[in-house]
């Protein structure tokens, strides 16, 4: 199955941002001049330069024929299991996926740290290596029809991509800036699913010469295994971030210390808990998918390769569409976007599976196609498999962001991990549940409604998840935002961001655009309306009083505000403290001078345009956005100004700059 490469990324992404752009270890310093300046060419450009190329083309050989295997092997235990003995059909997909996870229980931890210690180049020159013995044993299994011979091919490609993970997912960041990582795994997630889309066709096709099929399959894996051994050869050095590492060769012990070390970081940890959810999620879908084509839809194992193949292109295309929707940056506002997706189209496959017309024998991929029943089926796939790009490529991000580069490889191994139990949970899951009578619609109707539960609890857990997508959705559908030199906003470190008041949402539209998580300070009075309320309370706004209204709470606030700030966290206030209501600037008051100098830090004055007249504004004519020129949506403009010393931040001097980044504009 297509689950083999997963390991190596995920059920539906593989995209790794957001890293120092000049990591100390990369051997590149050229490459890292032209990563500048080309940061916003287009993406395809990284497959003609040989920090990206080789890679690429290495993990896609990879993922072809780890598809050409398990296709062909479960097409063949699936529909020709007289010449496998001991073999169910029923149950073979389960187990091959089942026997794949577990190198990843008892071998990740380890891998994380060989990843961390050494050259990834070698390393992945020795797996590629490795790949070939590998396929070889596979090779025999086929031409023997030895389902032993295969099962110990499944285990060993577990044991390969145990040790490809951590290296794929820590290679990158070393390679590529911060503004080309989104696109960089973008293409890698959509050349993952090409590759396993051509896979799925070779290993289905292959399985479909009844003579001469094993002989084929055995030819085809061995062919590729030494192409990608060929092409691993011109990958560049990678130097090992903690090359003085002492490995802990207790796979018990270094695997309770990874889940310590990721556990550090709370967001991190459930982030890497979402991304295990995933991994159950599509091992439920995906491992099932022969018994969905045979059972419910009543057709040939071609039919697999036309399902297997549109949820490949939905992955891709959602994992390019990342680029676009996040504008380069983590927008892990996509996240809920994508859990929510994921449920609505998994519990209408439900529907679409109940809906389909009897069929008398097992249907062609033309006989498929020509029954309009089938396209719903079909859509459902395709668009679950695109949300779920969406939801899990803001999650890699942000889990390898907040990660400390010294330890990165092992936190992708607790990744790994974790992955490994909800996948083998995921399997009995569906044992079980074929066992007592479900079928195959049902289980999917089962998985999507538990999604449901599980990305509610973990957004309540961390509601930065549900309020970037809150931002996200608003300012996409009322708003088109141009950025003029956004990239002032500090990725690391802390400051203080000052910006005129002219709306109830200016708050949302600076978090949606903003790069990393802001304190905004907040008039107390705010806190007390119900849907605000609770956006800013668990936003960790700051609540502020006048003097005269609250001294306490005024005290408190500042120093909230020193706190975060002494962090590294963003602050931002609105030194007006109050929504004007002419469009024009109130008189910026002296909070901002305070915060600075209990906590001297850069300020960052910004501006926002075209906010003023809108519904959310207290214009006397307030009115919805309505389209602007040729747009459909209403233009907005968030103007970022040079940093200023904090030893220069006088109210008048920050208003006035403030102003002239406004311009005209209200």
């Amino acid at each position: 199955m297509w689950l083999t490469e997963r390991f190596v990324g995920s059920p539906f992404s593989t995209c790794p941002l957001q890293f120092m752009s000049d990591h100390p270890s990369s051997p590149l310093p050229a490459a890292r001049g032209a990563r500048q300046k080309g940061a916003h060419e287009s993406q395809f450009r990284l497959l003609s330069q040989r920090r990206f190329a080789p890679f690429f083309w290495t993990q896609f050989l990879g993922a072809m024929n780890d598809n050409v295997f398990k296709i062909g092997f479960t097409s063949l235990v699936t529909y020709q299991a007289a010449r496998f003995s001991g073999v169910d059909p029923k149950t073979a997909a389960f187990l091959i996926s089942a026997i794949f996870i577990l190198p990843f229980v008892l071998l990740s931890a380890t891998s994380g740290q060989i990843a961390d210690k050494y050259d990834k180049a070698m390393l992945t020159r020795f797996v590629k290596s490795f790949e070939i013995v590998v396929m070889l044993i596979g090779g025999a299994g086929f031409l023997l029809h030895s389902a032993p011979l295969l099962y110990l091919c499944t285990f060993l490609m577990g044991v390969h991509s145990t040790v490809f993970g951590p290296v794929k997912y820590s290679y990158l960041p070393q390679h590529l800036s911060n503004q080309e990582l989104v696109g960089g795994n973008g293409m890698v997630e959509m050349g993952t699913f090409v590759a396993i889309l051509i896979g799925t066709i070779i290993g289905g096709a292959s399985a479909g010469f009844v003579e001469h099929g094993a002989l084929v399959l055995a030819c085809a894996c061995v062919a590729i295994a030494l192409a990608g051994r060929a092409v691993s050869g011109f990958v560049p050095t990678t130097a090992a971030p903690q090359p003085d590492l002492r490995i802990n060769w207790n796979p018990f012990s270094e695997t309770w210390r990874n889940l310590k070390l990721a556990r550090e970081n709370r967001t991190v940890f459930l982030s890497l808990l979402g991304i295990s959810w995933l991994w159950f999620v599509g091992a439920t879908f995906l491992s099932s998918f022969f018994s969905f084509a045979k059972d419910v839809l009543s057709a040939n194992p071609d039919v697999v390769t036309v399902l297997l193949g549109t949820f490949s292109i939905g992955i891709g295309l959602g994992s390019l569409l990342c680029e676009k929707l996040s504008k380069r940056r983590i927008e892990i506002g996509l996240v809920p976007l994508g859990s929510i997706g994921i449920s609505v189209f998994a519990i209408d496959l439900f529907f679409a599976s109940h809906a389909l017309p009897p069929a008398g024998h097992l249907l062609s991929v033309g006989e498929f196609l020509a029954r309009a029943a089938h396209w719903r089926v079909l859509a459902d796939l395709f668009l679950l498999a695109m949300f779920g790009g969406f939801y899990s490529v803001p999650l890699y991000a942000l889990i390898q962001s907040r990660s400390r580069p010294s330890h990165r490889a092992r936190i992708i191994a607790a990744n790994n991990i974790l992955n490994s139990l909800f996948m083998i949970v995921s399997a009995l899951m569906a044992v079980g549940l074929t066992a007592a009578g479900f079928g195959i619609p049902a289980i999917f109707l089962v998985t999507a409604l538990l999604n449901i539960v599980v990305a509610t609890y973990i957004y309540s857990l961390v509601p930065e998840f549900l309020l970037r997508f809150v931002a996200w959705m608003l300012v996409h559908t009322f708003y088109r935002i141009r950025l003029v030199h956004a990239e002032r906003i500090p990725e690391e470190g802390a400051a203080v961001l000052v910006c005129n008041h002219v709306s109830f949402v200016d708050a949302v539209v600076i978090m949606a655009e903003s790069p990393r998580p802001i304190r905004f300070v907040m008039d107390h009075q705010i806190f007390k309306m119900p849907l605000a309320g609770w956006i800013f309370r668990h936003a960790k706004a700051i609540p502020i009083a006048p003097a005269h209204q609250d001294a306490q709470l005024l005290t408190r606030a500042y120093e909230r505000c020193a706190q975060a700030l002494a962090e590294g966290e963003l602050v931002c206030i609105f030194p007006e403290g109050k929504l004007t209501r002419t469009g024009d600037m109130n008189p910026f008051r002296h909070g901002v001078t305070e915060i600075i100098r209990r906590t001297p830090a850069p300020v960052i004055p910004m501006a926002l345009r075209g906010l003023w007249g809108s519904v959310f504004s207290r214009a006397d004519d307030a009115r919805w956005p309505r389209p602007v020129q040729k747009g459909v949506m209403s233009r907005l403009t968030l103007a970022v100004g040079e940093p200023i010393d904090p030893a220069l931040a006088t109210p008048e001097l920050l208003q006035q700059t403030v102003t002239e980044l406004r311009g005209a504009r209200k």
